[in-house]
């Protein structure tokens, strides 16, 4: 298991050095005359905050940019911009959060896809093979070549596009949020890979929002903001909070799990429930309840039935088995009636869901609750009234980038979560001082891809929400986020829901292994068969 820090072998020179690295979008500096160097057998951690630049720095050395201005050298040789081939032929492979793999394909037919000339022949597989596992036993990375990669876990997916890397001669990788979607078991795996990577003289850019591991598994981290590379420091000796500190630039308090004082009566409640669509996008026969005053949240790697399980609660989606109740009454497949009734969400998808950007902050403001008549009588709206929402909302849940007017496209994604966030919790009730808090809160993904400043906020309000009375589901790929906020928690995988238990009944290897699948290894022995 890889725990410590790698030594790095500094006496060679550098394997990759950014020179004065300039990128502009019009006035916007995305990148500020950036230094920095890579060392043989390095791990460097590439912090920031969304904006701070992270992004459009590996795009340029990619080659899916240029840069305005400076040089980089990859092995001591110029590194031609604009161009991902010369990147690739430099030995610089990448390995995306989201994986650019043909599920109907082989293994190895994607190891080798775009790695012989169009004009050759015909395909030297057996070599190909042979490589592959050489490559893959070289670096503790098995794998089955004929398998087909839609058949294969999340890990072994991440695990592919390792070995694609390192099949075409990378002696340098980018990951992309690596651990984002794997189970604390895969994880421990990918660490030790890079472990051996590193042992072998690989060199590797982590880029991760998750601070124990980048300290965990780095060497060296540098932080951006605002475009400028504001701190380099070695991993060890350097604490989370100095990293957020410099990362956001003011220290941050991150939220601390405080459980409910107590549950409160069942305010939805799902027995058996199945939803008909194919794949892994389903529900199976899940059952669930959850109560006034209680946070539960639902772990999982994203794609088993999360996002049918948001759907069904926000009312755009059916359930064909099973019933649900809300307030005691059978659930309406209907967005409105839920709505009227006192449900709110948070949409995974916050700019194809969450908002319509073409409108403005105000219109976004009171969208969902148009036909309240505090906004809207028959075919008129009160834009009065909807305006003066509207800035009640920006004003108590600090949503900054614009006024009322703007569009909502122009928001960062943190504002435009703080949006979303103050639009379900602040009630379109006539301005009263403390406004009625939605009975049932649905936070699919809440904090995904936010700032730490805006995460920490997010996680707050949501307490807040359920210590004035409010049922509340979350829904998140991010273990520590569902052991922080879950006074319940339960697992998910393949369409089928674990029994939802206190979250000290859990630990994160139990997590992971019904993440996996192995509902049989989890405290409570069983997948839930009754309503929790």
């Amino acid at each position: 298991m890889t725990t410590g820090h790698p030594s790095v072998k500094h006496s060679q020179p550098p394997v990759l050095r950014l020179n004065g690295i300039t990128k502009r979008f019009g006035p916007l500096v995305a990148n500020d005359a950036i230094s920095l160097k890579l060392g043989s057998g390095e791990i460097l951690a590439l912090l920031g905050e969304n904006g701070a630049g992270k992004s459009t720095l590996v795009s340029i050395l990619f080659g899916h940019y240029t840069a305005d201005e400076g040089s980089i050298e990859a092995f001591g040789q110029p590194l031609p911009s604009g161009n991902p081939r010369a990147a690739l032929d430099a030995g610089i492979g990448m390995v995306h959060q989201h994986f650019t793999l043909a599920d109907n394909l082989s293994v190895l037919d994607n190891v080798m896809l775009g790695s012989e000339p169009l004009w050759q022949l015909f395909s030297r597989r057996s070599a190909a093979r042979a490589r592959l596992l050489d490559v893959a036993q070289r670096f503790g990375l098995p794998v089955a070549p004929d398998a087909r990669v839609g058949s294969l876990s999340v890990g072994e997916r991440q695990r592919v596009e390792i070995l694609k890397a390192l099949y075409r001669g990378a002696r340098i990788l980018i990951l992309d949020e690596p651990t984002a979607v794997l189970t604390p078991q895969e994880s421990e795996a990918l660490f030790d890979t890079l472990g051996q990577m590193v042992a072998q003289g690989l060199s590797v850019i982590f880029i991760s929002h998750k601070l124990g591991e980048v300290l965990r598994v780095s060497n060296r981290v540098a932080v951006l903001r605002g475009g400028k590379l504001v701190a380099e420091a070695p991993a060890k000796g350097t604490s989370q909070a100095q990293l957020a500190q410099w990362m956001v630039g003011q220290a941050v308090t991150a939220t601390q799990r405080r459980p409910a004082l107590s549950a409160g009566l069942p305010v939805c409640t799902l027995n058996h429930v199945s939803t008909g669509n194919a794949g892994r996008d389903r529900l199976d026969g899940v059952s669930l309840k959850l109560q006034a005053g209680e946070i539960v949240a639902i772990a999982g790697v994203s794609g088993n039935g999360q996002l049918a399980l948001a759907d069904l609660l926000c009312g755009t989606r059916a359930a064909s088995q099973g019933s649900v109740t809300f307030l005691g009454q059978p659930m309406k497949a209907s967005p409105a009636w839920l709505v009227a009734q006192g449900a709110a969400r948070i949409p995974e998808d916050r700019h194809g869901v969450g908002v319509v950007g073409d409108l403005s902050v105000w219109e976004n403001a009171v969208s969902e609750h148009l036909r309240s008549p505090v906004f809207s009588t028959a075919l008129w709206v009160n834009r009065q009234a909807a305006q003066a929402h509207a800035a009640r909302i920006m004003r108590e849940f600090d949503v900054r980038g614009g006024g009322l007017h703007t569009s909502a496209r122009s928001l960062s994604g943190g504002n435009m979560q703080k949006l979303i966030l103050g639009r379900a919790l602040v009630s379109p009730s006539a301005g009263a001082a403390s406004p009625e808090i939605p009975k049932l809160i649905i936070a699919h993904q809440p904090t995904w891809g936010l700032d730490i400043g805006a995460v920490a906020y997010v996680q707050q309000q949501l307490i807040a929400a359920r210590d004035a009375g409010a049922a509340v589901l979350v829904i998140s790929d991010d273990l520590d986020e569902v052991m922080t906020l879950g006074d319940r928690v339960a697992v998910m995988h393949a369409g089928r829901l674990t029994k939802a238990l206190a979250a000290d009944a859990w630990t994160r290897e139990a997590i992971g292994l019904a993440m996996a699948g192995a509902h049989e290894n989890t405290p409570s022995a069983a997948v839930e068969a009754n309503p929790s």
